[in-house]
């Protein structure tokens, strides 16, 4: 019995200073990456992009949609949400399949803006840093407004002015509830969800969108039925 808590002993030991070390290297990558763009530089750059799109330029209920099924805590945590990521761990075990990343909006953010095509464990900690600071710097209502300018929507758009042109010939603004629940679904798997490639899967995400809006009590189970009926 001894053997074994010693063996334990040592086990955390080893595992404490090993997640020491990937901290300090995904810090030191954050750091590194500020003083090569700092935030307000990068921040500048992607609202100069064209058809940039503001806050109060898109309806209520696409955000309402984007956190229910993105980051149901958005307004709660501080761009690191510990909660939602011990739920989607807990899930993702139990379902024995990655069904949730577990990432918040400003983490997905920091991943976009920094750290697009790094999968490493030490970006993954940068992207929280980056995450936390973007947090501190901006509103939430900021944090929204730069997200949905800078996520792929799939089919070559790039940004929510360009996805709802192409998808449905109108702005951001002109969209009703059946299009901005149908819309904000297709970021999570943009190659899969993409109107123009899969539009029955597009509709079975737009499902999951207003189940989770019905779950936090955003939309009324009749007003979820009543934009699904908009489909048929």
């Amino acid at each position: 019995m001894k053997l074994i808590k010693r063996v334990l002993i040592i086990f955390v030991i080893i595992l404490l200073v090993v997640t020491g070390f990937q901290v300090k290297g995904g810090y030191d990558r954050y750091k590194s990456a500020l003083e090569e763009k700092p935030l307000e530089t990068v921040i500048d750059e992607l609202k100069s992009e064209e058809n940039y799109t503001k806050y109060e330029d898109i309806p209520k209920i696409y955000f309402d949609a984007l956190v229910a099924v993105e980051d149901r805590r958005f307004y709660k945590h501080n761009g690191f949400d510990f909660i939602g990521s011990c739920r989607a761990v807990y899930n993702d075990i139990k379902a024995w399949e990655l069904l949730e990343g577990g990432s918040t909006i400003a983490q997905q953010l920091a991943k976009n803006l920094y750290f697009p095509n790094d999968h490493t464990l030490e970006r993954k900690i940068a992207e929280i840093f980056m995450a936390l600071k973007i947090e501190r710097e901006y509103e939430k209502e900021d944090v929204l407004e730069f997200y949905v300018n800078g996520i792929y929507y799939g089919s070559g758009y790039y940004n929510i002015y360009d996805a709802s042109m192409g998808y449905f010939g109108k702005a951001p603004s002109e969209m009703n509830d059946y299009e901005c629940t149908l819309l904000v679904g297709i970021p999570n798997a943009p190659s899969i969800y993409s109107l123009k490639v899969n539009p029955d899967l597009a509709h079975q995400r737009q499902d999951k969108v207003l189940e989770c809006m019905v779950e936090l009590e955003y939309i009324s189970q009749d007003e979820a039925d009543a934009i699904k009926k908009r489909s048929k």
